[in-house]
């Protein structure tokens, strides 16, 4: 029986081809960690220096501008997903992990260096490209260096990753932000990815690599498509949804068909559709975009109404996920045990089911008056739903896949994650514009443009304070009803191979 200590496992490398004799595969996954963490902390530090940036590069008025800050980089992000996945089979994951994180860490130092708006959202779309380049990596070299019936505990510590992140991002930015600025929030980033970098190139093996071609027309159709949709969604209510936006989501969309009906004919596809005939790979797949339209969407409706209702400082907003991120990360080795041996459908139903009640909760007492302890106790529950979904699910999508195909499947289960995030930062944008701008004109009696005027100074007046708190509350409700749709899908999950065979 393998050792319980993860420092001393072994496994035979003739179970798990191109591997040497005694080959140890938890150093190498702790240096991915590293750099997947950085990723990850990335996004949340960015949330609670939002309103910074806003007061800072556009004077408090382009509450759009400031949601592009995110939405560039995640829009970056998914595109070249599929492609980065598929290029790390064919030229190994070390050299592809490594290629992205030069460029996340060169490009943070251009985010903090930023002087107008523009310049930082086009530093974020380049940072994306890097974490896209860098993501499917990592599952990829879990799968093709753990037994099946071990994966689940190492795919929960790559989820664990996330809890752990949820905390250290935003306590981090807050303090960066009040003490320093804005900018630092990004430029922490360049040690990390130095250290990170070192820890790869020493630990992280060289594995075999797949001859593959490259599918232009797919990547094409793809980038394109996603594009449309994202970029026509996040601009819709700028333009007053005019028929040119409708004609850009509308064409977006024929271009994602066309690209579906391409797959099935090319010769050797982007995005290989028979990764889809396992039920499980399917379902995880649409659950897990289910789960990034939700971590994206309700990220910066929580920091602005916890800056702007509740009058907390950066670092006070963030100390509100000390309870989401301890919980979390405390209960993701459990879960990741219970992952070899639990059906899914339990675990992860269990996780979007207690996500889901946190953030109609959190929705419900979102008021002015809300009092700090009101607001950690479905911050908590969300901390212990996220422990049951982020390892269980990856480990559900990824166990059954061949290893040639590893790549290609870590490559669209983060592509379909990213998708999720870039449609629940565009849709939560877009609704939490409109009920900023309904609440403020049903409060002071004429219209307001995003509620952009009324906050140019950072601060709210006292009796804005409420009708805010109100429209960041709506908001909350859509990613919440996105983990509802999750929790349906998961009840569908197949008994896993490894537990049939068990049985």
């Amino acid at each position: 029986m393998a050792n319980d200590a993860t420092t001393t496992q072994t496994y035979d490398p003739g179970a798990l081809p191109g591997l040497p004799s005694g080959y140890r595969p938890w150093p190498a996954l702790w240096a991915l960690v590293v750099g997947f963490f950085m990723i990850l902390v990335d996004s949340t530090i960015v949330s609670v220096a939002t309103d910074a940036i806003w007061i800072d590069l556009t004077k408090g008025t382009d509450l759009n501008g400031v949601i592009w800050v995110t939405s560039g980089y995640l829009l970056a992000y998914v595109v070249p997903l599929l492609l980065a996945g598929r290029l790390g089979d064919m030229f190994g994951p070390k050299r592809l992990y490594l290629l992205g994180l030069t460029i996340f860490t060169l490009s943070s130092a251009w985010c903090g260096l930023s002087g107008t708006i523009g310049m930082l959202i086009a530093a974020r779309v380049v940072q994306g490209i890097g974490a896209a380049l860098m993501t499917p990596q990592t599952m990829a070299v879990i799968t093709r260096t753990f037994p099946p019936n071990k994966r689940g505990t190492a795919m929960a510590l790559w989820g664990s990753v996330a809890g752990v992140a949820i905390l250290v991002g935003p306590l981090a930015g807050g303090v960066l932000v009040d003490q320093f600025g804005w900018e630092w929030v990004f430029f922490v980033n360049v040690p990390v990815g130095i250290v990170a970098f070192i820890a790869a190139v020493i630990l992280v093996p060289n594995l075999p690599t797949h001859k593959h071609r490259l599918d232009f027309p797919g990547i094409a159709l793809s980038a394109a498509g996603l594009f449309l949709v994202t970029f026509g969604l996040q601009e819709g209510q700028k333009e007053d949804w005019s028929t040119g936006i409708w004609a850009m989501i509308g064409g977006g969309v024929v271009l994602l068909v066309v690209f579906v009906w391409w797959q099935s004919r090319a010769a050797e596809p982007l995005m290989s559709l028979s990764l889809f005939k396992d039920r499980n790979f399917t379902l995880s797949n649409a659950a897990i975009a289910c789960m990034g339209f939700s971590v994206t969407g309700m990220a910066i409706p929580l920091m602005l109404f916890a800056q702007k209702s509740m009058g907390l400082t950066p670092t006070r907003s963030a100390l509100l996920l000390i309870p989401l991120a301890v919980l979390s990360g405390a209960l993701a080795a459990p879960s990741g045990k219970l992952a070899d041996r639990v059906h899914p459908r339990y675990l992860t139903g269990f996780g979007f089911a207690a996500n889901a009640i946190a953030l109609f909760w959190l929705a419900f007492v979102a008021h002015d008056t809300t009092p700090v302890i009101g607001i950690l106790a479905p911050i908590g529950l969300m901390g212990i739903g996220n422990a049951f979904i982020w390892g269980p699910l990856a480990a559900t999508a990824n166990r059954n896949l061949p290893l040639q195909l590893a790549g290609a499947g870590s490559g669209v289960y983060n592509m379909t994650r990213q998708v999720g995030a870039v449609l629940g930062s565009a849709a939560v944008g877009v609704l939490m514009q409109h009920q900023v701008a309904a609440k403020f004109e049903a409060a002071t009696g004429h219209a307001q443009s995003g509620g952009g005027g009324a906050m140019a100074t950072g601060a709210l007046p006292e009796f804005l304070r409420g009708p805010f708190a109100d429209a960041m509350g709506s908001t909350i409700v859509l990613p919440a009803a996105a983990l509802v749709v999750a929790f349906v899908l998961v009840q569908f999950f197949a008994t896993p191979t490894h537990q049939k065979a068990a049985a």
